[in-house]
């Protein structure tokens, strides 16, 4: 392990620096006047040590010949970084103070910054999370991603409903982010091959492109915690390769002068671009692979200036993990290069790929595993399509036949071509096929691939899958979001607990303690108390600090069941309207999700429970002990005051449907009691506070599948459940939505007609049970503290070092920065 690092500046000098930047940033005198600026300066005063920290890891790995992990991703959600660069940096209390001499708060500076909105949801909070490991743990990283104008989208609500509208995160620049034009690259789309024969009788394959792209890289550093390493982030944007046609410009044609720039541009606008037309379909394929190729070429660039053309190295200095499929392509494009561009043997490329590229699977649900048409293949990256058959064909004839000898059921289960009307091809099958390893997130998702998803390719690969359970970076989930409970720890823990998180477990110790029980829940309800005043201020909203904060934020998806808590809403709701006595403690629903923007019923839970928190928040019959709250455009900085807050954590999704979740493990270790499932990382999470400390409920895995065999039937539980019943016909009156009957309908539709795809129906009583349980458990604060205390100190294992060193010890075989060096 690095040891400790020496503050690289004092307050007085840190001081001076920031000053020095409001020179060049500000032109008011009045700094009050002019906080952007301030927050400008200090970020330069930051980059000042950060960017030397950088310059001195390179150094190191080039002399030293690090093997590298390349981390390619679609998603980054990174939230906002100055507090936690301070806190890695160990400079916080140093700017606190120069700040504070300077006439502002440093949370007020913090609040002038912006996300950098890369990202969606766990899956780029996950690779966030993992690059501050990767640099806390002094490893050679560089992540990869794109450079996204927009990220998904600003969320608000207008009568209930979800409005998109950009996110601007980078109209004014982004202080962290540096231009590196000489890394530009140059990426080729559409056009046709063309075969020439050679004189020793072998062919020849050239790529003539009909476009041309350029990839502009920004570096952004990632700075690890009390660690000698400063990693990078290469995110890529694209334009035109050629800006600007002055002849059509001169004629009057001023639009169309800017046409190629605008088609080049859009392809990093915009996260996730709406794929329900083909034009979005083209436009999200086209986006993966800029990046993949991009990305390639630039792994590939900094392996020859340190090893020029021997290629005897590169699978030993190289490894690229492909977090879900979107990256996939990369594998086709490493192939085409080495094959196209030097002259590999076909056999040699592909047994190369088979050495550098591991694939992390994030999903079980098959609308999630992403296909593309042959045909899409075929316009824009033809070439690429002839090695993906060849591929197929290697596999089919070489691996696949040999285990199944003329079985062409098997070979059309297998194999990366789908087919059907329109052939397709099965990106997941590709990185199974090619990788040399493969992992699921938590335990029983792994377990799950295997026996459910890949179960033949874990046949034919026996040792390829594996697990890598998820975790958390304590830097930013606990030291910088939650500094009250951090100094806490601090006086309990003789350890660094942000950099060895298991060292938390001394903290059970207190769990009985009469005082320290007291100091652990005053801190909560100060976070509780300024989370109140942010959804008051974000809402117009009043809720008490002394009722439970009940908290669900993630993804707005069906398995995520955010409609069973809103089921559960409108019971206690029911409840409460037939008896204002009803025995409960005052509770807050808290949700924080976005819809993706084509997603039907995902919007219309997000209407429903918006409309039913207005007449439920308005509603003085029930003497304030239900409230529901909406929070508006949930993102990492949102969720840092949210989650310090929360007391109870909702992971209720369909058991066998979660991959890991992170959030469980965010709010758990911020002394949140979960109420979950037994799925994803909860069984784990379950596994270490023990079962007195957590409210687990609900079908397993295996009941799900019993229900399925069985035929399930969702009118059996409504016609004999009252409950159930009542509610969701209520959602068929004009109750909620005055003269607007039937507006709720869509989720009761969704669970009768259509059939209850998640099972809500069938957890529903048990859920119900397991909040009375809760409930009750709250009442009593001595057990209630003991159980937040627990969780907290038992969260150790899901950290994201704890992950990272998995990876590196099963997958990735990388050797740490050596700091005595």
């Amino acid at each position: 392990m690095a040891t400790a690092i020496k503050k690289p500046l004092t307050t007085a000098q840190f001081k001076k620096k920031v000053l020095q930047h409001l020179n060049f940033t500000s032109s008011q005198d009045d700094l009050a006047q002019n906080p952007t600026a301030v927050l400008k300066a200090v970020c330069l005063t930051v980059n000042e040590v950060v960017y030397e920290k950088l310059t001195e890891t390179n150094k190191y790995h080039k002399e030293h010949k690090s093997r590298s992990i390349n981390y390619l991703s679609l998603e980054y959600l990174m939230g906002r970084m100055l507090s936690n660069n301070l806190h890695n940096l160990d400079l916080f209390d140093v700017a606190q103070k120069a700040v504070a001499s300077l006439g502002f708060e440093i949370e007020d500076i913090f609040e002038e910054g912006h996300d950098l909105a890369l990202g969606n949801g766990g899956l780029g909070r996950l690779a966030a999370c993992f690059l501050d490991s990767l640099a806390t743990m002094d490893f050679n990283a560089v992540g990869y991603g794109i450079h996204y104008e927009h990220g998904l989208f600003k969320q608000q609500f207008h009568q209930g409903r979800q409005i998109e509208t950009p996110d601007e995160w980078r109209e004014y620049g982004n202080p962290w982010e540096v231009c590196r034009p000489e890394a530009v690259q140059y990426i080729p789309l559409f056009g046709h091959v063309e075969s020439i024969a050679n004189n020793d009788g072998s062919v020849k394959k050239v790529w003539h492109s009909g476009q041309t792209i350029k990839g502009v890289p920004w570096d952004v550093p990632i700075v690890g915690y009390n660690s000698k390493t400063v990693n990078v982030l290469r995110l890529w944007e694209s334009r035109a390769s050629s800006h600007f046609d002055w002849d059509q410009f001169n004629s009057g044609a001023y639009q169309d002068a800017h046409s190629a720039q605008n088609h080049a541009e859009t392809i990093s606008k915009v996260l996730y671009p709406n794929d329900e037309t083909d034009a979005g379909k083209e436009l999200r394929f086209i986006q993966q692979y800029f990046f993949c190729a991009c990305s390639i070429k630039d792994i590939i660039k900094r392996y020859q200036e340190q090893f020029g053309d021997d290629w005897s190295q590169f699978s030993k200095q190289v490894v690229i993990q492909l977090n879900d499929t979107h990256p996939t392509i990369a594998i086709l494009e490493l192939m085409r290069t080495l094959i196209d561009e030097y002259d590999f043997a076909w056999n040699d490329a592909f047994a190369m790929c088979r050495e550098i590229f591991a694939y992390t699977n994030h999903t079980l649900l098959p609308e999630a595993l992403e296909k593309w048409s042959v045909a899409l293949f075929d316009r824009v990256l033809p070439r690429h399509l002839e090695i993906l058959f060849s591929i197929n064909e290697f596999f089919l004839n070489e691996e696949v036949a040999k285990l199944w000898p003329n079985d062409h059921q098997m070979r059309g289960r297998l194999s990366i071509i789908e087919e059907g009307p329109e052939k397709m091809v099965r990106m997941a099958h590709l990185c199974v096929v090619t990788s040399f390893k493969v992992n699921g997130v938590a335990q029983i998702h792994s377990d799950l691939v295997k026996s459910d998803l890949f179960p033949e390719f874990n046949q034919l690969y026996p040792n390829k899958l594996t697990n890598v359970t998820n975790g958390v970076t304590p830097r930013r989930w606990l030291k910088a979001c939650n500094p009250e409970l951090s100094k806490l720890l601090d006086s309990k823990v003789k350890t660094d607990w942000a950099k060895n998180l298991s060292s938390l477990s001394t903290v059970a110790k207190f769990a009985d303690d009469e005082k320290f029980q007291q100091e652990f829940m005053s801190i909560k309800h100060n976070n509780k108390v300024k989370l109140a005043e942010e959804i008051l201020a974000s809402t117009g909203v009043v809720v008490s600090p002394d009722a439970i904060f009940d908290v669900q934020i993630k993804r707005l998806h069906e398995y995520k069941r955010q409609h069973l808590s809103f089921l559960h809403i409108l019971a206690l709701y029911r409840r409460l309207l037939a008896d204002p006595d009803y025995d409960m403690h005052p509770r807050v629903y808290i949700f924080g999700a976005k819809a993706a923007p084509g997603y039907y019923l995902a919007k219309e839970i997000i209407y429903a429970i918006n409309k039913v928190a207005d007449k439920i928040n308005n509603d003085d019959r029930i003497n304030g002990k239900l409230k529901v709250v909406f929070m508006p455009n949930y993102r990492v900085t949102l969720a840092e005051k949210i989650i310090p807050a929360a007391d109870v954590s909702e992971q209720i999704s369909t058991a066998g449907k979660e991959a890991s979740g992170t959030g469980n493990m965010k709010l758990a270790l911020n002394g949140a009691v979960t109420i979950g499932t037994l799925d994803g990382a909860n069984v784990e999470i379950a596994e270490e506070v023990g079962d007195d400390n957590i409210f687990i409920f609900g079908n397993t895995v295996d009941d799900i599948k019993a229900l399925a065999a069985n035929g399930y039937n969702p009118y059996d539980y409504y016609n004999n459940d009252e409950e159930i019943k009542a509610c969701l016909d209520w959602l068929h009156t004009d109750y909620f939505t005055p003269g607007k009957p039937g507006e709720l309908s869509a989720i009761a539709h969704s669970l009768l007609d259509g059939g209850d795809p998640y099972r809500l129906l069938a957890d529903f009583a048990d859920y119900a049970k397991a909040n009375t349980a809760l409930d009750q458990a709250y009442k009593d604060k001595t057990r209630w503290a003991r159980m937040a205390i627990i969780n907290t100190a038992k969260m150790g294992k899901f950290t994201s070092d704890r992950s990272i060193q998995d990876y590196v010890d099963n997958i990735w075989k990388l050797t740490p920065m050596n700091s005595k060096n």
